[in-house]
């Protein structure tokens, strides 16, 4: 979480903050209208929130972090949203169970739409009132970019749900792209040297993306493209899921536990995948998604390569423009690389497994106070991806960028790109 000027926070939003704040509000509102009021309050597993939360939450975050911290006698809302819809700020009090999101009946959506739009008017009123104040606009921005996450969060959470469903219902009523031929998959030369590695200052940027550092880079290359349903098609065949000899120790000890035989929403004749538009074909030369780092490592293993770093990746990426298939396009599906120079496919698409842990950049210092429970507390067990995926919004990520899951995880638009070791 950058503490650079008010005016780089704005990007990549338009000016002026207000402009910005309705944008991101309204994205999250129009993502929730194709959706009735009983599919906003389930809650599929633990690992997923309904979207009636995920639309409470968000206006909680605003509501606990900027008008009760700038606003001398602010009135809540509702005295016990504070512990219906706090996350994981214990530092603020305690939260109704994740697990238990689902039986949140009341508040009704409605009441929950009227909580975001008496939020939103207190935001804005706040904003034109202190149009120059670079704290109001640090938290504000902060909180766009926390709403954004929950966008994609929104965005998956919906999938896995409606893929409970024995009717498998579609949540856009439109085809998922025709697919393209994949260019070849080819072997890029990595930067081999001394790298800086984390934000550099220039626009917003979360705090577990500091302090920038320098990194060793040894000999190395990166696949052009991202591995493709093709590709892992003829991993399974091979009986990729049977050997565990390709496998770690948990991930081996995962797959037998869960069953699992393929990628989370291939149908069991593996020529079908469950989508946001519904039971569609699989596309052999889109990107494979939905797969847990176990899947994803052993598949690397099998191939005779490895994942890359989170820092090989982000030398790769330095400097380009964060443009790809994101969620701005409609799509909510990955799509095949078909370009073939250069590395394809870094930003959009699918979130990319890396061989990295989850931990503090040396001198790492979280933001003071409860937001400092933002990302440092959460740096054990889990592991990077980068790049973002076809559900992330346009704008909101860059190469500095760290997203973090557990290992077991799948839900999430989630693949990989080979790495190797170069003499």
């Amino acid at each position: 979480m950058s503490t650079t000027s008010p005016a780089a926070l704005r990007e990549p939003h338009a000016a002026p903050m207000t402009d910005a704040y309705r944008a991101v509000r309204a994205r999250t509102s129009a993502l929730a209208a194709p959706l009735s009021a009983e599919d906003a309050c389930v809650q599929s597993m633990p690992d997923a929130s309904p979207a009636k939360w995920h639309l409470a939450h968000t206006t909680w975050f605003f509501e606990r972090f900027v008008l009760s911290a700038r606003l001398p006698g602010y009135k809540a809302f509702h005295e016990r949203f504070e512990y219906l819809f706090n996350s994981y700020y214990f530092t603020v009090g305690q939260m109704h169970l994740r697990p238990r999101r689902g039986l949140i009946t009341r508040p009704s959506l409605a009441e929950v739409l009227a909580y975001r739009a008496h939020v939103d008017a207190a935001i804005i009123a706040l904003l034109e009132r202190e149009p120059d104040d670079p704290e109001l606009e640090f938290l504000v921005t902060l909180g766009m970019h926390h709403e954004q996450q929950h966008q994609e969060l929104m965005l998956t959470d919906i999938k896995h749900l409606f893929a409970q469903n024995p009717l498998l219902p579609a949540y856009v009523e439109r085809p998922v792209p025709v697919a393209e031929v994949a260019a070849p998959l080819r072997w890029i030369r990595g930067v081999s040297s001394p790298v800086e590695i984390g934000h550099d200052g220039e626009g917003f940027a979360f705090d577990n993306e500091t302090p920038r550092h320098r990194v060793l880079l040894a000999e190395h290359s990166l696949a052009s493209r991202l591995v493709t349903n093709a590709e892992y098609r003829e991993f399974i065949d091979d009986g990729g899921y049977s050997e565990p000899a390709l496998w770690l120790s948990d991930g081996w000890s995962t797959v037998v536990a869960e069953g699992w035989r393929r990628p989370l929403y291939w149908q069991d004749d593996l020529a079908q995948e469950f989508t946001l538009a519904g039971l569609v074909p699989i596309q052999p030369d889109a990107p494979v998604t939905h797969l847990s780092y176990y899947e994803a490592d052993a598949f690397a293993r099998w191939a005779g390569a490895r994942l890359p770093t989170e820092f090989e990746w982000e030398a790769a990426a330095a400097g380009q423009r964060p443009d790809g298939n994101f969620a701005g396009t409609g799509a909510y599906h990955p799509r095949p690389a078909a370009h073939a120079e250069g590395l394809q496919q870094l930003f959009g698409d699918a979130w990319e497994w890396t061989a990295s842990p989850y931990a503090p950049y040396p001198g790492f210092r979280p933001l003071a106070g409860s937001l400092g429970e933002y990302n440092g507390k959460f740096m054990c067990s889990q592991m990077v991806l980068r790049g973002g995926s076809c559900a992330t919004p346009a704008g909101h990520v860059r190469p500095s960028y760290r997203n973090f899951f557990y290992p077991g995880q799948r839900w999430q638009f989630s693949s990989l790109r080979l790495a190797r070791d170069e003499a």
